[in-house]
């Protein structure tokens, strides 16, 4: 490879060709494509292009990632060749030769790493795919079909194992634990209804669960792993049976009232407090609900909509009392 910025680049290649594509694979320095690449035929700066397309906190979090010495990004980066890089091929198909000007190369997929390489310490090699002589019609059709072709791995998914990573925070941690508790205890209201690693109809994805859990964890304060469950199982079934108690059907498992539910936790959890004490159980929960379930419209928890903070504000209507003298 040349170390002149200002005349040509050469790299090693291999030929590809996949239908009525062909392509070169090859590895580059991060910091060459930072500077050799753009992300919109409307912009006539490459940096600026990166900035005004992109999400600068992502390209960052690639950046930090890299700057570690840890970072390995093994997918390859697919780039469209533009007339600007002057792209030649030598030695019987084995180099490639390009310009190394800040327009040589639109890209296709890898967008927000390129970015990040480009805001990137460190440099590092990475794979590239280098399409030749597309038009404009066809560098925009391959676009197309790789942003739609590809399926990202389900986030149910990459919760579940975040833990084999060692990459959870401690909140995660935590509602992890909780998690598995309501998915495994013989005593959890919600044994059955639980999906760990995928969306399942009729099912509490963990993604669901967490983010009704999140919220909650200050609330908590000190408390392990047990002492949440304890509470919220004995809160959950409450609702369960107070609901089943005035013939409501309760879609426990329907994200929009689950959420709900846990938003109205502190709620509950402060009367309970305020006339028991720090006594969260069955019993105590029922008490504090029985006078919102005897002002509640059954149509809120038949109909609940898509949003959980409404279904929220309709529940902790019903909870409040107007007091008079």
């Amino acid at each position: 490879m040349s170390n002149a910025r200002d005349e040509k680049l050469r790299f090693s290649v291999s030929l590809v060709t996949q239908g009525s594509h062909r392509f070169y694979t090859l590895t580059m320095p991060s910091d060459v494509l930072a500077r050799t690449c753009f992300v919109t035929t409307r912009n006539e700066d490459p940096k600026q292009g990166f900035q005004r397309v992109l999400d600068r906190e992502r390209a960052q979090q690639i950046a930090d990632y890299i700057d570690t010495g840890f970072g390995t990004i093994p997918n390859s980066i697919v780039l469209s060749a533009q007339p600007d890089a002057e792209l030649a091929v030598l030695g019987r198909g084995k180099t490639i030769e390009f310009s190394d000007t800040k327009r040589a190369f639109l890209v296709l997929d890898g967008q927000h790493r390129v970015y990040g390489f480009s805001l990137a310490k460190t440099s590092l090699r990475v794979p590239v795919v280098i399409y030749n002589g597309l038009s404009r019609q066809d560098e925009t059709r391959l676009f197309i079909d790789i942003n739609t072709k590809q399926r990202p791995v389900p986030n149910e998914l990459l919760l579940d194992i975040k833990r084999l990573a060692d990459y959870e925070s401690d909140h995660e941690k935590l509602m992890g634990v909780v998690f598995d508790y309501f998915c495994d205890k013989q005593d959890s209201p919600l044994l059955g209804l639980m999906s760990p690693a995928a969306r399942s109809s009729g099912k509490l994805s963990r993604v669901t669960f967490y983010a009704g859990l999140k919220p909650l964890v200050p609330v908590f304060g000190d408390s392990d792993a047990d002492g949440i469950y304890e509470a919220l199982r004995s809160y959950i079934k409450a609702f369960q049976d107070s609901a089943g108690a005035r013939k409501i059907e309760l879609a426990i498992t329907n994200p929009t009232i689950f959420r709900a539910i846990l938003m109205l936790f502190p709620d509950i959890a402060s009367r309970v407090k305020d006339r028991y004490g720090a006594e969260y159980n069955h019993a105590n929960f029922t008490e504090v609900l029985a006078p919102m379930f005897g002002r509640l419209k059954v149509s809120i928890l038949k109909k609940p909509g898509n949003s959980p903070k409404a279904l929220y504000d309709s529940l902790l209507k019903s909870l409040q009392t107007n007091f008079t003298l």
